[in-house]
């Protein structure tokens, strides 16, 4: 009979993967409750036209969509913000601003599978709504730089490169373009790091060849690296809308700059990030080796909750994926050993003890212990190997002559020391333990 395996790119947690996923976890939503960051859910399940130009071609062609049996045309979430942008929209009027949302879920987009990324996927999604300054994305790469420096990652691990799709898209207007063609430019942009030349071939296709002076300003303005390199490019160039984007460029990394994180920030344009709603500035995370895909990704979309159907509200988001970012943490030796260990493993002396132990042993779980014991007679010996096996740190040994005697024997299975407990002591003796010498 064939055996039953789980589908190609989506993946299974045995007990010692959901430990190391759990943890990730945990210091996400530690970060983003130090942020001031309110946790929300929402459906796995969205209607197929919530997606439909509004995350772009790469995205549309990834979802894993089907008709339902009602009748209507459903996808398989592939990213969070379409659905965010509506649950904000919906209840906009009532929420105060700025609305800090974050969720921690389960994403899917059928696509080619590499290191890093599966068909299916955890994101950390962190959101801004309601304000349309550059204090957002201040707030939201702070707080991405500390999502990973939480775990022991330093500047030296990663970095963060910082981009603007305004400053491309006045920059485009003053050499000519018309919004059509700037579109197509941004698109050539985003696919030159993996395409090189290759990447102007959409280009070529709606408009032609790029002219040869055009695609020289453009690919001298992707190579843009710093602030300084930025404002000698655009010294000669007369257009208010640029000295405005170049004054909110410098409040913008002043501000980062005073929170600490200047070591973490490159001005890089050749970000500018596929997704169709990006409005302004965009950010994505790398780590310093580049081995390793995107470690996370977002900007600022002001016009995606107008577009839903609701009044415009001005939002920035980020999204930072759990496998990418596990890999990170396994290659630098920061993964802890976050396995389940058990505290205490009960020894029993034969069938006669079992039921004095099991008052014990309910006593202890309902104060929070981890508590294991044979569930068969077994002999003593079997027994402590068993306790050694789970990592206990305590074995207490229910024999027939102690509890006779009213009491028991507790062994510390680091130092093998072994002394006899009153039965109505053990829950205290148990608790000292734990708690550790006082300061």
């Amino acid at each position: 009979m064939a055996q039953f395996q789980s589908l190609p790119g989506f993946r299974e947690f045995y007990p010692d993967a959901l430990a190391r996923r759990n943890h990730i976890f945990r210091l996400w939503r530690q970060t983003a409750t130090a942020f001031g960051f309110q946790e929300y859910d929402a459906p796995v399940l969205e209607p197929l036209e919530l997606y439909k130009t509004k995350s772009g071609e790469e995205i549309e062609a990834q979802l894993f969509n089907f008709t339902d049996k009602g009748g209507r045309e459903v996808a398989l979430r592939p990213e969070m913000t379409p659905t965010v942008c509506r649950m904000v929209g919906a209840k906009a009027n009532a929420l105060k601003r700025p609305i800090k949302w974050y969720s921690i879920a389960e994403f899917y987009r059928y696509e080619r599978m590499q290191k890093g990324r599966g068909r299916c996927f955890f994101q950390l999604n962190a959101d801004i709504f309601g304000e349309a300054g550059i204090e957002a994305e201040t707030e939201l790469i702070s707080m991405l730089v500390q999502c990973m420096t939480g775990f022991g990652l330093a500047a030296e691990d990663f970095y963060v490169r910082l981009s603007d799709r305004n400053l491309w898209f006045y920059y485009l207007e003053t050499l000519g373009l018309d919004e059509a063609r700037i579109r197509a430019v941004l698109g050539a942009v985003d696919r030159f790091e993996k395409l090189g030349d290759d990447a102007f071939k959409g280009y070529a296709e709606q408009f032609g060849e790029i002219p040869a002076d055009l695609k020289a300003k453009v690919l001298a303005f992707l190579a843009i690296k710093s602030l300084a390199e930025l404002e000698n490019v655009l010294a000669g160039v007369t257009s208010d809308k640029l000295a405005a984007r170049l004054a909110e460029w410098r409040r913008l990394l002043d501000n980062l700059a005073a929170m600490g994180l200047a070591d973490f920030i490159q001005v890089d344009l050749g970000v500018v990030r596929g997704l169709a709603y990006y409005t302004g500035f965009v950010f994505e995370a790398f780590d310093r080796k580049g081995e390793l895909r995107a470690l996370a990704g977002g900007g600022r979309y002001d016009n995606l909750v107008g577009k839903l159907g609701y009044p415009d509200l001005p939002a920035v988001g980020f999204g930072m994926g759990d496998m990418t970012f596990g890999l990170l943490l396994e290659q630098r030796g920061l993964m802890p050993d976050v396995s389940q260990g058990t505290d205490i493993y009960v020894v029993i002396g034969g069938e006669a003890e079992r039921k004095a132990a099991f008052g014990g042993i309910g006593a202890l779980r309902a104060a929070g212990f981890r508590v294991e014991y044979p569930l068969k007679d077994v002999a003593f010996g079997k027994q402590f190997k068993a306790a050694a096996e789970s990592g206990a740190k305590l074995a207490i040994i229910y024999g027939g002559d102690e509890l006779a005697r009213g009491v028991v024997k507790i062994r510390d299975l680091g130092d093998r020391s072994e002394h006899e407990v009153p039965l109505d002591q053990v829950g205290a003796m148990v608790r000292d333990y734990f708690a550790g010498p006082a300061e």
